[in-house]
């Protein structure tokens, strides 16, 4: 890999959070991240060199933006506003992947109630802290951290509130691009009495489970899809149906949950990172931020009662402080690891079988990373390039890096633009099966 740094206006993009890869176009989103300003979205042509050209801007309408999710037909980019817990929605050209208005639609799970923790900067607590005082302070409010939407039917927002430990689910109207009612809401963890903070949720590619990493209990919980149930909804949603009778029934059920930190480690002095499922399907990645390691479950294949259910593989050093994201690269055969403390990235070898990882002794410096984006470049005949680039989104400054050698350009808009971006989905689903199907077959 090579690293590229492409530095822009500090002033511009201050503290970037997260980066979205647009499924179908060479454009790349990022928002930032303050407490006191509200967030901004950006979107970045991708060149076959890595260079970013800003195309679009918008206001994400709330405070510390820390999450974004394209629907499925990439006609809205939705929006996460960590601070103030509201979800936006933001409409898309999937023509060009610009931003073709403001935001079209709010949803404040708060009912408009004020915030009752202050900011750092007025005296409120750091909420990368996982002391008793600090979760107190930081569980008086909602905190919205993640939305993805059901890898069914895309038409329920599933959503982590790290401030009351609870995922919620949100009908959104696919038609209207709009989040329309909260179904349900349900408990993110065993509800032992403690705090479990979730923080992301992952579905499986190929079974009906999702799994919820709780940041501040350390533990992975995961979940049973009802595919009937979000079938129901689709159907009803897409009729115009009312929606009432959907209400206090979950999508999901909790069948497991397991720990991502050895037993003796305190859990007091660890926070859970980010948690994904290996494209194979047969592995779920934990980061530990404290424990400094790299979590690696076994999903269990068989058919029966505990199809999903994970077992531990081990632990793995990430070479630094703070593992606040990780990414695998398009073959899944490599794990690149943000350690944010340690302003470095190190970058992994991930063995298919037995799903351990080995440090390939490859490491950049990059001042406060906490974000990686693994970005497939579309070249102008719409195959997809086998490399792909990586990002890194810094938290202290707006550089962005890019690793990995490119060729190709963003696709030209016509008419049959939408037709061939379902076209790439399509391969990179059949690209996903073979993957899937080799890691069975290794197993």
């Amino acid at each position: 890999m090579v690293l590229i740094n492409i530095t822009g206006d500090k002033e511009e993009v201050v503290n970037p959070a997260f980066v979205r890869h647009h499924p179908c176009l060479n454009v790349v989103y990022i928002c930032t991240e303050d407490v006191e300003c509200n967030g901004q979205i950006f979107a970045y042509s991708l060149g076959s060199n890595g260079v970013l050209t800003k195309i679009s801007q918008v206001d994400a309408g709330g405070t510390s933006t820390c999450y974004l999710t394209i629907d499925r037909s990439h006609r809205n980019l939705l929006a996460v506003n960590y601070w103030d817990s509201t979800l936006v929605v933001v409409p898309l050209s999937p023509e060009t992947g610009e931003f073709t208005g403001p935001i079209q639609s709010m949803y404040d799970p708060k009912q408009g109630m004020k915030m009752i923790s202050a900011a750092k900067k007025n005296g409120g607590c750091n909420h990368s802290n996982n002391d008793e005082s600090t979760i107190s302070e930081r569980q008086k409010d909602p905190h919205s951290h993640a939305l993805v939407l059901d890898k069914f039917y895309g038409c329920v927002a599933y959503v982590p509130d790290l401030g009351k430990d609870l995922v919620r689910e949100f009908l959104y109207d696919k038609e209207k691009g709009s989040i329309a009612m909260e179904l349900n809401n349900l408990p993110s963890g065993l509800s032992t009495g403690k705090p479990d903070g979730p923080r992301y949720i992952s579905f499986h590619p190929s079974y009906e489970i999702a799994y919820v990493v709780n940041e501040l209990s350390s533990t992975v919980a995961v979940f049973s899809v009802d595919k009937v149930l979000l079938k129901d909804i689709a159907l009803a949603s897409k009729k115009q149906e009312p929606m009432d009778r959907f209400k206090n029934r979950s999508t999901l059920r909790l069948i497991q949950s397991v720990s991502t930190i050895p037993g003796a480690f305190p859990t007091k002095m660890n926070t859970c990172g980010r948690v994904c499922v290996h494209k194979s399907g047969n592995f779920v990645i934990v980061s530990n931020r404290g424990h400094e390691s790299i979590a690696i479950f076994r999903v269990e294949r068989k058919n029966g009662p505990r199809r999903g259910f994970l077992r531990q593989v081990g632990f793995f050093h990430t070479r630094g402080e703070s593992p606040r994201h990780f990414q695998f690269d398009m073959s899944g055969q490599y794990l690149i690891v943000a350690n944010q403390d340690s302003n470095t990235i190190a970058v992994f070898s991930f063995n298919l079988s037995t799903g351990e990882i080995k440090y390939t002794g490859n490491e950049y410096r990059v001042p406060s990373p906490n974000f990686v984006c693994s970005c497939p470049m579309v070249s102008d005949d719409y195959e997809e390039i086998e490399d792909d680039g990586v990002f890194f989104a810094e938290e202290t400054m707006n550089e962005t890096s890019f690793t990995g050698e490119n060729s190709g350009t963003s696709p030209s808009s016509n008419n049959d633009e939408f037709l061939k971006a379902e076209l790439i989905m399509a391969r990179k689903k059949i690209a996903e099966l073979e993957m899937r199907l080799s890691g069975m077959t290794a197993h």
